[in-house]
């Protein structure tokens, strides 16, 4: 009977040690290999797997998926700082930016850098000067020569550099010159194509973009609908496309229109008047239509027209009613009697002899940044709703603020110096905060 009491305990004891060991080895199974994965693990696994993100991750082997990882880490902390460094965007300031270059590593030949030497009207008065094409990279279409080069506005780096200069310059919104799919200016080609990508990385660094609406062939009422809808349809959407909350509080998008009085008051009260049936007024394609204004009698048309603010564009003190200072005073109370928004344009100088050879008249000299100071010191005392820059990069007609270089070539080029390529941008900043206090202050 002992002996039987013996046997019994020690098959108990090596039954226990027996399921001890099972269940120590099941244990050690159950992260990875285990069948008793719970449901809701199943499901955010099929998730996962079915997240895009994921599926390139898998894709990739583990060590690379890890430096992927790092590297992707590395630059999002990079951008982070710069964007610390950089002063506030103020988005009351906006720029005029051009994406009609091009290079031959991006777009097959150089685009709008060999812009032609174009002659004067006056047969007799064109005889006298040169004619003929520019030859980049050393001899392009400008008096000024870019720090970036005879660059292509489809490069991501001239685009990112861009950005970072704009940053440095406070400024909030870009205006894009922007023409139809498939349409485009006289020396140029189609650029609607890199709108998403500049929307992308202005996104990145916090900057807007607004529409530039050139005077495409055969612009009218009609067309102009269909394209407004086409841009709201296409980039609407977007974080970085700007929008504007109106007085009566609605959030809509704000594009200027270049040469708007091409098209007469009639035509464009079809568009802008809330009385007319084909009017984009309460559409979802309603917007912020400012027009330019050149001459006086244009104020009018522009009213008559349901036009909603004016600008001035050209930088060129006194070549227009429009863009003479001492009219803008003027210009205010028009707009402040009629409910329009008034944004005069500013810019450090205007020289574009490069391609206009006989037009000394109109060239302003920079005088090492006076003369952009002093028009900015001039739209501030308009109290202007907005102020537009012309231009970040309109080359061929000198009125850039982005970064110049001094270059030796045979072609002769001016240059920012004894100032620094950064000149421009830098009083950018200044004043961009000087204007973001007196706005502050005007609201009081």
């Amino acid at each position: 009977m002992a002996r039987f009491r013996r046997k019994s305990c020690v098959t108990l004891i090596a039954l226990v040690l027996l399921v001890l060991v099972i269940t120590v080895v099941l244990k050690a199974l159950t992260p990875e290999d285990s069948p008793f994965t719970s449901h809701g693990d199943v499901e955010l696994f099929l998730e996962r797997q079915n997240d895009p993100d994921v599926q390139r991750s898998n894709n990739n082997k583990p060590d690379d998926t890890k430096m992927s990882d790092a590297n992707k880490s590395d630059k999002d902390a990079e951008l982070q700082a710069a964007l610390r460094r950089f002063p506030p965007p103020n988005y009351y300031l906006h720029v005029f930016y051009y994406t009609w270059f091009g290079s031959p590593k991006f777009d097959g030949k150089y685009i709008h850098w060999d812009h032609p030497q174009l002659p004067h009207w006056d047969f007799k008065v064109a005889q006298g000067y040169p004619q003929g094409r520019h030859s980049p990279p050393d001899d392009i279409g400008a008096n000024f020569y870019p720090s970036l080069g005879a660059y292509s506005s489809r490069d991501p780096s001239v685009i990112e550099a861009h950005m970072q200069q704009l940053r440095t310059a406070a400024i909030g919104v870009i205006a894009v010159s922007w023409y139809p799919p498939n349409m485009k200016d006289d020396n140029g080609e189609p650029t609607d194509d890199i709108v998403p990508l500049l929307l992308e990385v202005a996104h990145k660094y916090h900057i807007k973009v607004a529409f530039h609406i050139e005077p495409y062939q055969g612009r009218d009422e009609v067309n102009m609908f269909t394209n407004v809808k086409y841009i709201i349809e296409k980039y609407g959407e977007h974080p970085a496309f700007f929008k504007y909350r109106t007085n009566t509080g609605k959030l809509l998008p704000l594009f200027y229109v270049y040469d708007s009085y091409l098209m007469n008051s009639e035509q464009w009260a079809k568009l802008l008047k809330h009385t007319e049936s084909t009017s984009i007024r309460d559409t979802p394609y309603d917007g912020i239509f400012v027009a330019l204004l050149v001459e006086e009698k244009h104020k009018r048309d522009i009213l008559t027209a349901g036009f909603d603010g004016v600008y001035t564009y050209f930088a060129t003190n006194g070549f227009s009613y429009g863009s003479t200072q001492r009219n803008w005073a003027t210009i205010k109370a028009f707009c402040e009697d009629n409910n329009l928004i008034f944004i005069p344009s500013v810019g450090p100088g205007y020289i574009d002899t490069s391609i206009r050879p006989w037009n000394f008249q109109n060239t302003r000299n920079r005088i090492n940044g006076k003369y952009y100071e002093t028009s900015l010191s001039a739209a501030l005392e308009a109290r202007p709703d907005f102020i537009s820059i012309t231009s970040f990069n309109e080359w061929h007609e000198g009125t850039q603020i982005e970064m110049a270089i001094p270059k030796t070539s045979q072609t002769v080029y001016l240059d920012y110096l004894p100032n620094k390529p950064t000149i421009y941008l830098e009083i950018t900043r200044k004043w961009a905060a000087i204007f973001g206090g007196e706005r502050r202050r005007w609201q009081e």
